[in-house]
Order: C-alpha cells, then structure tokens, then sequence
C-alpha cells in the first residue's frame, strides 16, 4: 500500500532537517561566534578562517538545494523487493527502511539536542574542573623540551604553556634562575601550602585536545579561590633541590581574558 501523503511530507521534512537544517543552524552559529570573536573559545586562531570559509560554503549549498522540491532527497525510487533470507514473506528492504528509520530519528535527536544547546547556551571556556581532571596529564603534553633549546629563546615571550615545560624538564634550572615574568592564568591548587599553580589551558587545534599547563607561583593559598584568573609579575627562583618556582612582585585579580587559552 502506497504511504499517505502526510507521512511521506513529514518524513521529506525530517530528512531535510536532518541534512540541511542542522548544517545551516551550525553554520549562523559558527559565523556569528566569527563575528563576535568569540569562537576562539572553541578552536585555534589559526583555524577560525578555515571554519568561517566552510561555513559560507555550507549556506551557499543550503540555498541551492533550497530549489529542490521537498521529497526529493528520500525519492531513490529503486526498491527492487528483494526477499529477506530468514523470513521470506517480509522483504528485505522493508527491514532495512526499519533500521535506517530508527537510526535517523536517533541519531537526530542527538544532533538536533547539540545544535540546541549551541544557541541556547552562552559561550563559555572550559572549566577549571577540567583543568584538575586534566592535570596529570600537563606532563605529557609539554614533556620533551631541551634546555638548550628553550635556553637561546627569549623568555620574556614565554607564556604559561613554555614556562611549564621548562619547569619540567629543564636539566639547568640555575640557568632561568632571577628571569622575570609576566603571566596571567587561573589559580589551581598546589601541593605546596605556602603555593598556587597558576594554570592556563593550551590547545593545539581546539579545545578537544586541550591540556593544563601550570607553573607554582609563591603565594597564600588562602588569598585566592581556585579559579580565580591572575595577572603575576616576578622572577623564577631555583631551589637548591633544582626546582623552579615564580616568586611574585605583584599579583593583581582579573577577570577572564576574551581569549582564555595559548597555543
């Protein structure tokens, strides 16, 4: 029996949303975070031209298949009525239709719920909840650094993320003894009670691969919540065990930066 054309326009309209709609919805929030500056929060700089390209191409195509006629992209019109093997009364395309129904509707609940938060939800960094769950793994992440190396740079443009790795690996540490520096990130806490970790999440390519760097920085723990973004300016000390630490002239509350992470 052939489908009632109720069914048949709600299917078309589903399987337009599915494929058009929701590309459309990602695309306007894509270029409007663009426009705002605020799509830094979510992907590198660098990226942010590549993302706004794609988008505009994605609504130049919406517009085109806007002229298709509505059905046409569920129309194949080539059931061939082949016969299910373990059970020959049912066709097999009619099992298959079943299970591609019930994909699609799952699957676009699930992309639709995304696309909803995007509009709804205001565009935030990423949490430094986060950033302790995360921060075993700064290790790794900034692992590998050779002072000599890190030791010709100019550390007066080393950001959290560089600083982090020197204070990890560098196997002359006396070498950065008394370079001053002037950093800003979140307070986290640190082993050391009379210390913070000034933290800073860096990424790559966007905030999937995210990662926490932090340096300790001398300070009373208490005089700051965890969270709460610095503004530090001092010089690294070497400890006599060959650790490093920032030994503050002055630390001043700020509120997040537009553009909380390095790259």
């Amino acid at each position: 029996m052939a489908d009632s054309p109720a069914p048949s326009r709600w299917r078309a309209i589903g399987s337009r949303w599915l494929g058009l709609g929701l590309a459309v919805v990602i695309s306007i929030v894509t270029l409007g975070l663009g426009i705002a500056g605020q799509l830094t929060l979510y992907i590198s700089p660098e990226s942010i031209w590549f993302a706004c390209a794609g988008a505009v191409v994605v609504l130049a195509g919406a517009v085109w298949s806007c002229a298709l006629p509505l059905g046409t992209e569920t129309d194949h019109g080539h059931d061939h009525g082949e016969m299910d093997a373990a059970d020959p009364d049912v066709p097999a395309t009619s099992r298959r239709r079943s299970l591609g129904v019930a994909g699609a509707v799952t699957g676009g609940v699930v992309a639709s719920g995304v696309v909803i938060a995007a509009l709804v939800l205001p565009p935030a960094s990423l949490s430094v909840e986060l950033a302790m769950s995360r921060s075993d793994a700064g290790g790794a992440l900034f692992a590998g650094a050779d002072t000599p190396t890190l030791g010709v740079a100019d550390t007066t443009a080393f950001g959290i993320g560089e600083w982090s790795s020197v204070f990890a690996t560098a196997s002359r540490p006396e070498s950065y003894d008394g370079s001053t520096v002037t950093l800003t990130g979140f307070v986290t806490p640190s082993q050391d009670a009379d210390a913070v970790n000034l933290t800073r999440m860096v990424i790559t390519h966007c905030v999937i691969d995210a990662q926490p760097a932090a340096v300790p920085v001398s300070v009373d723990a208490a005089e700051y919540g965890t969270g709460q973004w610095i503004e530090v300016t001092g010089t690294v000390k070497a400890a006599e065990d060959g650790s490093l630490r920032v030994i503050p002239t002055s630390v001043t509350e700020i509120d997040e930066p537009g553009d909380p992470y390095e790259y």
